[in-house]
């Protein structure tokens, strides 16, 4: 890694406030960038706005626009931290537009396809108070995956019913803890206190059978294979939650500002996807209103 590279790194996490997982993907981004700049023997620090068009060109040419989205995000994210760093005094990269992304309707779980999740569920193995607070904590508060991982105990408030999350750009949110969140939180805390819990684990909230911190990864796990035994046959992740809690809010008549506070979205418009009706909702209007149909 060379000396810009470093201090980009520090950039990404001190000054910006992201999570490991983020700064490797902007890292990530920013790789791509080099590689072509050391093919074609150009300087990455010094590209101007005509380079990084020959970029853009032979590297997306073929790929869809969430990719090249994603990497020009990195490589706007480098340029920005030159202006910041005063390597640069022009961004090259200001001029780059950004593909614009279909946006896709986030796939939501029924009220019935919940409780078939959580009815899934086997409350009698020694996981099962934790994965059923999993679930409950995720589809009553619309956590994200990774603000779940990190769930210290610390940072949950029983008595008064609410959770400090620390969410993206270590941005902190309060959140109200649903009653069957805190009831089935309480039965996993009861089981909690059995492990031989790992000294860099004995804050986090959520545990694996080793007294170590649960991964995304087993999350995904847990998720995905609950949803096969309860005959669910979308393709859901921890994701799939936090958008049913969303909707679900939504079509029960919460403010879209409210959803925006608890989900820890920054812009409002990042919300606005859950506005989307069912079409079976569409269906019985255009049954129930249009004057051919009655």
């Amino acid at each position: 890694m060379s000396p810009i590279e470093k201090a980009y790194h520090s950039y990404l996490r001190l000054e910006r406030g992201l999570s490991p997982n983020s700064v490797e993907a902007y890292e990530r981004d920013l790789k791509i960038l080099t590689d072509y700049c050391a093919e074609h023997g150009i300087d990455p620090v010094h590209a101007t706005f005509n380079d990084l068009q020959e970029f853009v060109y032979a590297t997306f040419k073929d790929a869809n626009a969430r990719t090249q989205s994603r990497v020009l995000s990195g490589v706007h994210s480098f340029y920005k931290f030159l202006l910041y760093n005063h390597t640069i005094e022009q961004d090259p990269s200001e001029l780059i537009d950004m593909p614009k992304k279909e946006r896709h309707l986030p796939e939501v779980l029924t009220l019935e396809e919940v409780d078939a999740l959580t009815e899934a569920i086997d409350l009698s193995s020694p996981q099962g108070h934790r994965n059923r607070a999993i679930i409950e904590v995720l589809y009553g508060s619309g956590l994200r995956v990774s603000e779940l991982t990190e769930l210290k105990l610390s940072d949950i408030y029983l008595e008064e019913g609410y959770m400090l999350i620390h969410g993206k750009g270590s941005k902190q949110r309060l959140v109200p803890l649903s009653p069957e969140a805190d009831k089935w939180f309480r039965y996993w805390l009861q089981d909690r206190v059995h492990l031989d819990i790992k000294p860099a684990a004995v804050d986090i909230a959520f545990l694996n059978r080793n007294g170590g911190q649960l991964t995304r990864a087993m999350i995904f796990t847990i998720i995905r294979r609950l949803a096969a035994e309860a005959g669910i046959k979308k393709t859901i992740s921890p994701h799939t939650l936090r958008h049913s809690f969303a909707t679900h809010m939504l079509q029960n008549g919460a403010d879209l500002r409210i959803i925006q506070q608890l989900l820890g979205h920054e812009d409002i418009t990042t919300t606005e996807i859950y506005t989307h009706v069912d079409i079976q909702d569409l269906r019985r209007a255009v049954l129930q209103y249009h004057p051919a149909n009655r």
